[in-house]
């Protein structure tokens, strides 16, 4: 069965808050969410979430969210014919600064510049080509804190793209270990890390939290960065306390604002200290010291 796109229309802080809703709710899923200007005078904009195989299920889950938000809307559907809609969307994306990080596709190759560090990603259909606030707040606090720490051994929990795993190997040129739950995203993680040529430093493994052996050969991590979900995070506290070294430093993200203390509470019951939280697009990312 070919894809199916639900869409509805929404006013431009509705559309932003709907997408930040959505894209937390179908991470794991790794469904496309996009949203379109329409009309700007008349401040429409256009949501839009690709859907594979059943769509009533998707719907539904849809339907939710926009009841918790308080905006329900009449979701229509769209049969699409059969098209890589996630190659396509990645083409009309602009490249996204971070620091010294410009993250961009194949088409932008042309707009890097001297000095920057520049990370080239085709997503495919694992989560972060870095245009998502989460993954750029991560690119900013990450190279304050390696310039500032040297570290000499990373990990990179739930690397989707490897976007911030080909950071890491690039900015430090230290070994990265890069670990996701989903196999086609490690698949994606490999071909993108070959593609930036740091294959050498950026280790792919397919593994959920921290059940494979590779953890007890590569622990423990002088600096953990980790761009899933709050819960998720706030389970995994004791887990990253025992493969993190003493004083070594922990960048979090896929965190809305109101999750913040939350997840910080968590870490603090586990030795850490909160140094600094980084405010982006309503997401934060969260350094943190063990």
């Amino acid at each position: 069965m070919g894809q199916t796109r639900l869409h509805f229309t929404a006013n431009k802080l509705e559309a932003d808050r709907i997408f930040a809703a959505l894209d937390a709710a179908f991470e794991d899923d790794g469904l496309p969410i996009a949203v379109l200007e329409l009309d700007e005078e008349k401040d429409i904009h256009e949501v839009s979430l690709y859907a594979d195989g059943e769509v009533d299920p998707v719907e539904a889950r849809v339907r939710d969210v926009l009841a918790g938000l308080g905006l329900p809307k009449p979701v229509e559907r769209e049969v699409l014919p059969d098209v890589d809609w996630v190659s396509r969307s990645l083409e009309g994306l602009k490249p996204v600064r971070a620091g010294r990080f410009f993250v961009h596709g194949s088409h932008d190759r042309a707009k890097r510049r001297s000095g920057d560090l520049a990370i080239e990603i085709e997503a495919g259909l694992a989560f972060g080509t870095g245009h998502h606030g989460t993954t750029a707040g991560c690119l900013e606090v990450l190279e304050q804190v390696v310039l500032r720490e040297r570290p000499r051994n990373a990990l990179d929990l739930g690397t989707g793209s490897a976007v911030l795993a080909i950071a890491l190997a690039k900015l430090a040129h230290i070994p990265v270990l890069a670990t996701d739950i989903d196999p086609v995203a490690v698949r994606v993680a490999a071909a993108n890390a070959r593609l930036n040529h740091v294959k050498a430093l950026v280790e792919t493994v397919t593994a959920p939290g921290f059940h494979h052996p590779i953890f007890a050969r590569r622990a423990p991590f002088d600096l953990i960065v980790a761009n899933i979900l709050a819960r998720p995070l706030m389970r995994l506290a004791p887990e990253m306390a025992k493969h993190i070294s003493l004083g070594g430093s922990l960048v979090l993200s896929g965190i809305l604002d109101r999750q913040r203390d939350a997840v910080i509470s968590a870490y603090v019951g586990q030795a850490f200290r909160h140094v600094r939280t980084l405010h982006r697009e309503g997401w934060v990312t969260i350094h943190l010291k063990h």
